[in-house]
């Protein structure tokens, strides 16, 4: 397997790199003070193309190949501060990554170009308050009629949640049946009559994207708004969770590299006891760890990504990035505030942003207790 970076995505890294460095990072104390979201770099990054990286040209898309697409967002994640505007991009990427592969011609027609312009923003509503990894004991429902579907239920936790034009909700559609081929995926509009959403939660991290509740009362779509086949749900959301926990692994990575550049730099300067504290090897070995993670992280991330662009699944690989690569950023985030000492606790380093922002990464795209899981049964056990 060939993991060698070709000019072209070397040219890609280089572009993103310098456009988040010079566009993305000011005032992000004061944005993540205020946990808003941050229409107006959402708009520079569309401008850039990142709200179009993985998509078909046909569709309006940049038409990068997946691990084009993980180089990218890897970039975009070490250069951009703000976690917050990087997750809600790639909630945007997944969501729409579910609506190309199944959405129908005519689906793909009238939303694509909004999508790959980041005129409309994408969100998937499928956690709720009493269905979280537990997929199968979801309450929200979808009763077909001739029209269409009615949609009646509540979404929890959505990313985008109360800025998103368009909603990928999945809902039961058979309650005769246990498992798979009892939900369905339908896209929401937003203004469709009897859909709503809630204001944003207020979190711990990654307070610039926003996480809302999505209410669905008597929520009528038509029959042309059902994504793939009726009852092929859980199917779709599946397959786009392997992938969404591929980007997110090459997101992590990209703050991993930013956390230790920054360790690498204190540790040269800091001085204790008349030595860098960098010759202490209670603090290189905390550096070496995140150095030796992000390494082996980089390798899962492409392997998985040449994968999928030779059209293979990879759930294995995508459940295994899930639990290294989550498990890696928050290491290295508490790390990093230990080794900066009491200066890593304050504000104004913006260490200590990385480690609230971080501590989410291994509860998203499912806990790392559920990717166990998954590994396991994959393994047969």
């Amino acid at each position: 397997m060939d993991l060698s970076i070709t000019p072209q995505q070397e040219q890609l890294r280089e572009t993103i790199t310098r456009f988040a460095r010079k566009e993305l990072n000011s005032d992000l104390i004061e944005r993540d003070r205020a946990a808003a979201f941050p229409h107006e770099l959402w708009r520079k990054c569309a401008e850039l193309g990142l709200c179009a990286l993985p998509f078909a040209e046909e569709h309006g898309g940049s038409g990068y190949d997946h691990l084009s697409t993980v180089i990218a967002i890897e970039a975009l994640s070490y250069a951009c501060h703000d976690s917050g505007l990087v997750h809600a991009l790639l909630a945007h990427l997944v969501s729409g990554r579910a609506l190309e592969i199944f959405g129908s011609p005519e689906l793909k027609q009238r939303h694509f170009p909004s999508i790959c312009s980041g005129e409309k923003i994408l969100a998937q509503g499928a956690t709720e308050a009493d269905s979280g990894s537990d997929l199968f004991s979801m309450r929200t429902r979808a009763v077909r009629d001739d029209d269409g579907y009615v949609i009646d239920g509540a979404k929890m936790f959505v990313s985008n949640g109360p800025v998103a034009d368009l909603i990928l909700a999945l809902a039961v559609t058979n309650p005769k049946r246990k498992g798979f081929g009892a939900h369905s995926m339908l896209l929401v509009e937003r203004e469709r009559p009897g859909f709503s959403s809630g204001s944003a939660f207020e979190k711990m991290g990654l307070r610039t994207l926003q996480n809302s509740e999505l209410i669905f009362e008597a929520c009528r779509v038509p029959l042309g708004n059902l994504v793939g086949k009726e009852g092929q749900g859980s199917i779709i959301f599946t397959e786009v969770m392997d992938w969404e926990r591929i980007v997110f692994g090459a997101c992590h990575l990209g703050t991993l590299s930013r956390i230790l550049e920054a360790c690498v730099a204190f540790a040269k300067e800091r001085k204790q006891f008349g030595q860098q504290i960098g010759k202490f090897q209670a603090v290189s070995s905390k550096i070496a760890r995140m150095k030796m993670n992000l390494e082996l992280g980089r390798l899962m991330v492409y392997k998985a990504a040449v994968m999928k662009d030779r059209g293979a699944r990879a759930p294995l690989e995508a459940a295994t990035i899930k639990i290294f690569a989550s498990e890696s950023l928050r290491s290295a985030a508490i790390d990093a505030v230990q080794i900066h000492g009491a200066s890593g606790y304050m504000t104004e380093t913006q260490i200590e942003r990385e480690l609230r922002d971080s501590a989410a990464s291994t509860i998203y795209s499912g806990t790392v207790e559920l990717n166990t899981e998954i590994i396991s049964k994959l393994l047969g056990l």
